[in-house]
């Protein structure tokens, strides 16, 4: 039997992160709700009111009644499990599960008649049931669809927008039988302001998050490839796409670097079961063959303008603005921006980076980078605007630069009299 929504219902999240963290205080706002997190510095951290992501306050997390914890079985009590835990690629770009399956195994050491799992990490379609399911049954020693049963709910959490926050963004969910997704579609309703989308399957839930990061990789890349066309005729991309712009159906995507948990990632979980299956996705691995040369582009095109300069290369300084994925949040997670780093280094050049937002900590344990905390200390033959984070856009980039200065922005956001190049 299925459980009973009601103000007693007990929820238990697997992983307090970009993800899991909203939606367990969110949830706890109505129901009692068990977070779970196997890193002690994290769930520490969250015990003293600081969120390292930003995705919340102090106040909201000290105010709230979510119970949390580093020991799973915090969480037996339980009859809704919610799995947000990351689902990165390997070296090879391959899915790594191995995150979705650890958490899937502590589960399974839970598992109850009646109880419901539900999963939010992207993954690839047919993940759910056919990897994960598995190991919750093996665990378990219970039976899918008779003893326990799963759901899946994609995340869309946009990491550092204050305006798509978890409420007001339409929910995606779905269920293994028709009573579990009324359930859980019921379940997101009751704190989706934006309301729900049911899914009549899990595999559609899933390819549905599947595309959506997809499609947004495909249409940077085709204006990312307008920029590497367009720096070949000396036409400045962004002038062009403020005049194509002008089109009432014009869909107005910005040249960049294309990092992060989701873009840069989720396409490959796609084109991995499509291939398993026979496909070999064109369009979707032409787009990311694309954005995973932008990096490149920026360091070249950088080069030569200070070879246009006469700015010796080797022994220069440069200073790189930013390190996170994206703008206005501290998230690091497959930055595109350490490529950049790497790429001058190659050159000789000695490379300052500098973000406010990053966690300084995590920064020199990921990327062996110590980042500084003043720009000013130092002349630079280099700068690169690498995040627009908004803090950087109220700095005076003009009197940073030097006649032997090149300032290169991959944002187009600074002042055009500034810069001597951008994307």
């Amino acid at each position: 039997m299925l459980p009973q929504l009601s103000p007693d219902l007990k929820i238990g999240i697997i992983g307090l992160g970009y993800v899991g963290l909203p939606l367990a205080l969110a949830f706890s706002e109505k129901y009692n709700v068990f977070g779970y997190d196997s890193d002690i510095d994290r769930i520490n951290s969250l015990l003293l009111g600081i969120d390292k992501t930003l995705q919340t306050s102090e106040d909201e997390l000290i105010k709230s009644n979510l119970v949390i914890s580093a020991d799973p079985e915090e969480l037996r009590a339980c009859t809704i499990y919610i799995i947000t835990v990351p689902t990165p690629i390997d070296q090879n770009k391959k899915p790594d599960l191995s995150p979705l399956l650890s958490a899937s195994e502590v589960v399974g050491k839970l598992l109850k008649d009646g109880d419901i799992v539900i999963y939010e990490s992207t993954v690839y379609p047919g993940c759910t049931e056919e990897d994960c399911v598995p190991v919750l049954e093996r665990v378990s020693k219970l039976t899918y669809n008779l003893n326990f049963f799963c759901a899946y709910s994609p995340e869309r959490v946009s990491p550092g927008d204050p305006v798509h926050t978890l409420k007001s963004i339409i929910k995606v969910t779905s269920g293994s039988t028709p009573e579990t997704a009324d359930f859980v579609d019921s379940l997101y309703a009751s704190i989706i302001r934006a309301g729900t989308h049911k899914a009549s399957s899990i595999k559609i839930a899933e390819a549905s998050k599947a595309i959506e990061n997809a499609q947004r990789d495909v249409n940077i890349s085709f204006v990312n490839e307008l920029a590497l066309m367009f720096d070949k005729m000396d036409i400045d991309t962004t002038e062009v796409l403020s005049a194509a712009a002008t089109k009432w159906n014009f869909l107005n995507f910005k040249p960049g670097l294309v990092g992060g948990h989701c873009i840069g990632v989720d396409p490959y979980y796609l084109a991995y079961k499509a291939e398993l299956l026979g496909y070999h996705p064109r369009v979707i691995l032409s787009g990311r063959n694309v954005n995973d040369q932008m990096a490149s582009f920026v360091v070249n095109k950088c080069i030569k303008l200070m070879v246009q300069k006469n700015i010796q290369i080797n022994g220069s300084g440069a200073l790189l603005m930013g390190i996170t994925f994206k703008e206005n949040c501290p998230d690091i997670r497959n930055s595109k921006v350490i490529e950049i780093v790497n790429e001058l280094r190659q050159f000789g050049i000695d490379v300052d980076v500098y973000d406010p937002l990053a966690e300084r900590e995590q920064v020199a344990g990921q990327y062996d980078i110590s980042l500084i905390t003043d720009i000013h200390e130092r002349k630079y033959q280099l700068i690169i605007l690498a995040v627009a984070h908004d803090e950087f856009l109220d700095i005076d980039f003009g009197k940073m630069k030097y006649p032997d200065t090149i300032l290169f922005d991959t944002r187009a956001v600074l002042k055009r009299e500034w810069v001597d190049g951008r994307l």
